[in-house]
C-alpha cells in the first residue's frame, strides 16, 4: 500500500473507531465514518469491504493497542489493573467498542479469539502462580476479575463513569483503594 492510501486507511480506522464507539455497530453509518475521514464509500468499502470488515479491523486494532499500551504484570497485577483503569479514563473508546462488540456480536462466551491474545497473559498468571506471587485460581479467571476490577469507573460501568475531566485526587484515590484491592485478592 502507497503512503498516500495507508494514510487515507489510518483516517478511515481513525473516524471508524469514533463513530463505532458512538453508536455501536448497528448504528454506525458508513457516509460519517467517510465524510469524517476525508473519503468517500467507495474507497472505504475498497479497504474493508463493509461495515462489518470494518469493525472487525478497528476492533483488533483496538485490542491490539490495549495490549501493547497495557501489557500484563503477571507479578504485579494490581499494578496491571492500575494502568487499565487509567487507559480507560484515557481512552474510553476502548472500552465501549467492547461492549458494543459483546451487545451486538457475541452476547455469550469468549469475546475474541482468546489463544492469540489472552494466551501469554494466561502463561504469565500461571507462571506467577508458580513461584508464589498469585495465589491459586484458574489464570483465566484471574485475568477477567483483574480487567472487571479495572473497569469499575469505566464509560461502561453500572454504578458510575469516569472521566479524564475529573480532579487529580479522585484518580489517586480510586487507583490506590483498586490497587490495594487487586493485592489483596489475589496475595498468595
Amino acid at each position: 500500500m502507497t503512503g498516500k492510501g495507508e494514510a487515507t486507511r489510518q483516517r478511515i480506522l481513525a473516524a471508524a473507531t469514533e463513530e463505532f464507539a458512538q453508536h455501536g455497530i448497528a448504528g454506525a453509518r458508513v457516509d460519517r465514518i467517510a465524510a469524517a475521514a476525508s473519503t468517500n464509500k467507495a474507497q472505504l468499502y475498497a479497504y474493508f469491504g463493509g461495515k462489518d470488515r470494518l469493525f472487525d479491523a478497528v476492533f483488533e486494532v483496538s485490542m491490539q493497542s490495549i495490549m501493547e499500551i497495557v501489557p500484563i504484570s503477571p507479578d504485579d497485577l494490581a499494578d496491571w489493573a492500575v494502568r487499565l483503569y487509567d487507559e480507560y479514563v484515557e481512552r474510553p473508546q476502548l472500552i465501549r467498542l467492547a461492549t458494543w462488540a459483546r451487545l451486538e456480536r457475541t452476547p455469550i462466551g469468549h469475546l475474541m479469539d482468546n489463544e492469540r491474545r489472552e494466551g501469554p497473559k494466561l502463561a504469565g498468571i500461571a507462571s506467577a502462580q508458580e513461584s508464589g506471587a498469585v495465589a491459586p485460581a484458574d489464570p483465566f479467571d484471574v485475568m477477567a476479575m483483574v480487567i472487571a476490577m479495572s473497569m469499575a469507573w469505566s464509560p461502561v460501568s453500572n454504578v458510575y463513569a469516569a472521566t479524564a475531566d475529573e480532579p487529580k485526587r479522585v484518580h489517586e484515590q480510586r487507583r490506590a483503594f483498586l490497587r490495594e484491592t487487586v493485592r489483596r485478592a489475589f496475595a498468595p
